[in-house]
């Protein structure tokens, strides 16, 4: 299997996409973190100005550290900033920190598909950690039902990661109003803060696009999706 050329064919758009996404990202954040905000405000107080405007006074803005590792943890409702979007005043940080308070926002109001996405992580963990591993081994063993069980495992991995889009693109959103209607950025700034988060938006559907190259290489070399010839 590991020097299939039908696993490279499958394998290889995926990552070009996310190779390609990672780079989009990493790059658009290093140009607009050396463009301060006119306005002064650092990642930590925009979130913060975005949870006091929609009036959520129960979410800590906490500093982690990492690199890109911000995230919103609904359970404990604290919203982790690394320390390059915590304390700085640039448009990749206000950008990033916005989108996490959109991720807030989202809890606040009951967003559908977070929820969904939220109940969906623990099937997903499984999926990711054992299910391909079923697959490979029933490819081996030229077993149809085990690599079926894996495909199913691993499944819940790629609807993990379509419910995850909505989510994304509409904290995304949701940044991109906020930050000019609450007088974080202005209009003009607004050029640089889109391109981070559409760059980071890309890395989704890059993860999104591979898994499922991932299954379909394992449905059709098993024979379950036409043909196993090669």
């Amino acid at each position: 299997m590991f020097f299939d050329p039908l696993y490279l064919a499958f394998m290889l758009p995926g990552l070009a996409l996310s190779l390609w996404a990672n780079f989009r990202t990493k790059s658009a954040f290093k140009k607009y973190s050396k463009i301060p905000s006119a306005a002064g405000l650092s990642g930590a107080q925009a979130a913060q100005r975005l949870l006091d405007s929609a009036g959520i006074d129960t979410v800590r803005v906490i500093r982690t550290k990492g690199f890109l590792s911000d995230h919103y943890n609904p359970i404990n409702k604290t919203l982790a900033l690394s320390e390059e979007v915590h304390d700085s005043h640039s448009l990749s940080a206000i950008g990033v920190a916005t989108h996490e308070a959109g991720h807030a926002i989202q809890h606040a109001r009951n967003y559908g598909p977070l929820w969904i996405r939220s109940m969906l992580v623990p099937t997903a963990n499984i999926g990711s950690s054992v299910g391909y591993i079923v697959m490979a081994i029933g490819l081996f063993m030229a077993s149809q039902n085990m690599v079926l069980v894996g495909a199913v495992l691993f499944s819940a991995v790629l609807l993990f990661q379509i419910v995850t889009l909505p989510v994304e693109f509409d904290a995304t959103r949701r940044a991109k109003e906020l930050v000019v209607a609450q007088g974080i950025i202005s209009p003009h700034e607004r050029k640089g803060v889109d391109r981070v988060l559409n760059a980071a938006a890309m890395t989704y559907v890059a993860a999104a696009v591979s898994t499922l190259f991932t299954l379909l290489y394992f449905l059709l070399r098993s024979g379950l999706l036409g043909s196993n010839d090669d």
